[in-house]
């Protein structure tokens, strides 16, 4: 019978559920024991990533996952992880320091830099291909202040370029997620913007907010902001709640780019506000810094060396209107792709094995098709981003 894993629930695929098989539920295993002596914590698989934030944030102290709080920390610390912290203190599996994994034939293995090491480095951008990982143990940042929050600007070409190279400019202890996007008919902005192209950045600087100001100061000179919301807080404030009924659909497609030139950009607000669907964005998420200084061959995450992470997403109702999202989602990716059409594991839908594999490039493939071959050959857990087993050649 088909297997599913599900943790948090977000999976652009929808591999958390099956029909006719089995789901292997993990949303209620959510035990966390933080040592704040030694800054490390070990969290059930079960728990999302706000919920793993406001606990470990009780202490003043922080592990970077994604934008969103209800994600689960399984899926996307599998995936690798690129967050709101993403430059000061690198992924998500940056900080994963040991994992409890159950292999397909029922083994529990504890794996780290010295245990299973091949298995442990899989497990860090390989997916759930594995085994399930029941527990992880991450490291903890001291973080209790950040300047952070969301700013809002004019969508003109030049302010949306702008941004981005302010981003890339900034000390790493900014890391920043722009999105271009049809402006929500929000109550802070004004009402003659709404579905209008906008930026929405969401912005961390991961430092003392007295000096973040002057470096989210030039963000904020670029233009007269529509909403600024960018002030000291606690880093779990980054993570608001979603509302109880927020179940979007979404045609999506991830890329990574080398850059936003102003052409680029103006290309970008004109596919915004041709969309037809609900809400029509494209997310860039500015990379470098921490990232970039752990050697690409270290992790099955083998993107170091992007500059920036983009994915398109355009949010619909019917599933009727599914092809035409789709086809404006591919058509706005292909026009700003800047790179030889990489992918990020955690943003791909059901977009077959070409693309899997462009998620893992060069030798990164074949050496996950060999861990797979040791710990899964029966490819038990394929109801994924799935890498396939390698097989023994002939004769």
């Amino acid at each position: 019978m088909p297997l599913s894993v599900r943790s948090g629930g977000h999976s652009p695929a929808g591999y958390g559920v099956n029909d006719g098989g089995i789901v292997l539920d993990l949303g209620d295993m959510k035990g966390l024991d933080i040592d704040a002596d030694t800054r490390t914590a070990w969290a059930e698989s079960g728990l999302t990533a706000g919920e793993y934030t406001t606990a470990a944030g009780a202490h003043g102290l922080a592990t970077g996952f994604g934008d969103t709080g209800s994600v689960g920390i399984g899926g996307i610390t599998l995936a690798g992880g690129i967050g709101f912290l993403v430059r000061k203190y690198g992924l998500t599996i940056d900080d994963l320091l040991a994992a409890e994994v159950v292999t397909a034939d029922g083994e529990v293995l504890r794996v780290d830099g010295e245990r299973h090491e091949d298995l442990f480095w899989a497990i860090r951008g390989g997916g759930g291909n594995f085994g399930v990982v029941t527990r992880f143990r991450f490291r903890l940042h001291q973080l209790p202040t950040i300047l952070g929050g969301m700013l809002v600007l004019p969508a003109d070409p030049s302010v949306v370029a702008a941004a981005i190279a302010e981003a890339e400019a900034a000390p790493e202890e900014l890391s920043a997620i722009v999105n271009v996007v049809k402006a929500p008919p929000m109550p802070f902005l004004p009402p003659e913007v709404h579905g209008r192209p906008i930026v929405m950045a969401l912005l961390t600087y991961a430092g003392p907010p007295e000096e973040g100001e002057a470096v989210v100061g030039r963000l904020r000179a670029l233009a007269t902001p529509l909403a600024d919301m960018v002030h000291p807080m606690a880093y779990s404030e980054m993570y608001q709640p979603d509302p109880d009924d927020y179940h979007p659909v979404s045609a999506v497609r991830t890329i990574f780019m080398d850059g936003v030139e102003e052409g680029t950009a103006e290309r970008v607000v004109e596919h915004i506000e041709a969309s037809t669907a609900h809400m029509a964005a494209l997310q860039l998420r500015v990379l470098g810094g921490a990232v970039a200084r752990v050697p690409a061959g270290a992790t099955a995450f083998a993107h170091r060396n992007r500059r920036i992470m983009a994915n398109v997403a355009a949010m619909y109702a019917s599933p009727d209107e599914r092809p035409v999202h789709e086809e404006w989602a591919i058509e706005l990716a292909d026009t700003v792709r800047t790179d030889d059409g990489a992918a990020y594991v955690g943003f791909l839908a059901d977009e077959g094995e070409e693309r899997v594999r462009a998620a893992y490039p060069g030798s990164t493939w074949d050496r996950l098709t060999e861990i797979k071959a040791r710990y899964d050959p029966d490819n038990v857990f394929r109801l994924n981003q799935n890498v396939t087993p390698a097989r023994a050649p002939r004769g």
